[in-house]
């Protein structure tokens, strides 16, 4: 879909929504797209469900919300907040939950938004402006060891300490990073070899984005939530498209399909059933045609699982 001047291409946007809405209650039921983003997948959810199915979506980024206000439909609704919201809903109330977790092209090429290093602007990364600190706010007070840890965590980036020592030697010389390309620079006079083809500031970028917008911690929270507000024969489908996001998915839909119960035990009672059953096994990724469309699909990974009904 088009937002004025910048594009956001979906990604396995036709094999998402074909598993979601294999749900038991189908085309009837209630689902939630808990990443609205620029509304790609809910457009074509609700192009696809009857007059009785409904569609609820989360999202915090304002320019979301203000797209979603473009949905003339009365079996949709959105709300301005996070994913993890979902732990709001009652208890097997949604037949899906659909989460994909990329962030919006949209949102890496405003350069007002602050999230690439290709344009100069404030270091800002929020996914939602309305609240919580921007990146360079941090930056004005953390500390070496604080950096490293999250350069290191989230950035996967095994030039953390040299990163985190520069930031900070920067703001007692001159003052805090305050642009991208400020950061983007002082990540490339700090690190001096990288993979080809990538730059030297794009693990910095990524692991400051998630940390803070709490973007795994969220993530975490909005599985678990989504574990009690499905019905059963309800689906999860998660799009991931970086490591440690898919770690996170592939970790707890397996746990989820595990049965808990000792291997000898007789009779298996239903709290330790297995509470999921896998669709994919593995992961469903990008096809060629489509990565040579739309690069940003080489990293996608696609994970679905059904929740079991539990024998009363």
């Amino acid at each position: 879909m088009t937002d004025n001047v910048l594009t956001h291409t979906t990604v396995l946007l036709n094999e998402a929504v074909d598993e979601l809405l294999q749900a038991s209650a189908g085309i009837d039921g209630a689902y939630v797209d808990a990443t609205f983003g620029r509304g790609g997948h809910s457009r074509l959810i609700l192009s696809r469900l009857s007059v009785r199915g409904r569609l609820l979506a989360f999202d915090k980024d304002l320019e979301a919300i203000a797209e979603a206000g473009h949905i003339e439909d009365a079996r949709f609704s959105i709300r301005h907040e996070g994913f993890s919201h979902l732990a709001e809903l009652p208890a097997g109330s949604v037949d899906g939950v659909l989460m994909d977790l990329g962030i919006s092209s949209p949102q890496i090429d405003s350069p007002e938004r602050g999230f690439s290093f290709r344009f100069e602007s404030p270091l800002d990364m929020r996914m939602d402006t309305t609240r919580g600190q921007s990146v360079a706010e941090w930056l004005a007070t953390a500390e070496v060891d604080q950096i490293t840890e999250v350069v290191r965590d989230y950035g996967e980036e095994r030039f953390a300490f040299q990163i985190a020592k520069a930031l900070v030697a920067r703001r007692q010389e001159r003052g805090p990073i305050s642009s991208t390309t400020d950061l983007a620079q002082l990540v490339a006079d700090t690190v001096k070899t990288r993979e080809p083809g990538q730059n030297p500031a794009t693990r910095t970028f990524q692991a400051f984005r998630i940390f803070i917008n709490a973007e795994l911690e969220e993530l975490e929270q909005a599985l678990e939530a989504s574990l009690q507000v499905l019905a059963p024969g309800g689906r999860l489908v998660v799009i991931s498209f970086h490591s440690l996001e898919d770690r996170i998915v592939k970790q707890a839909l397996a746990q989820g399909a595990e049965s808990k119960a000792p291997r000898d035990l007789p009779i298996v009672p239903d709290s330790m059933m297995p509470w999921l059953r896998l669709i994919t096994r593995g992961a469903e990724v990008a096809s060629e045609s489509e990565i040579e469309s739309n690069p940003r699909a080489a990293s996608v990974r696609v994970r679905a699982a059904e929740k079991v009904a539990v024998a009363a």
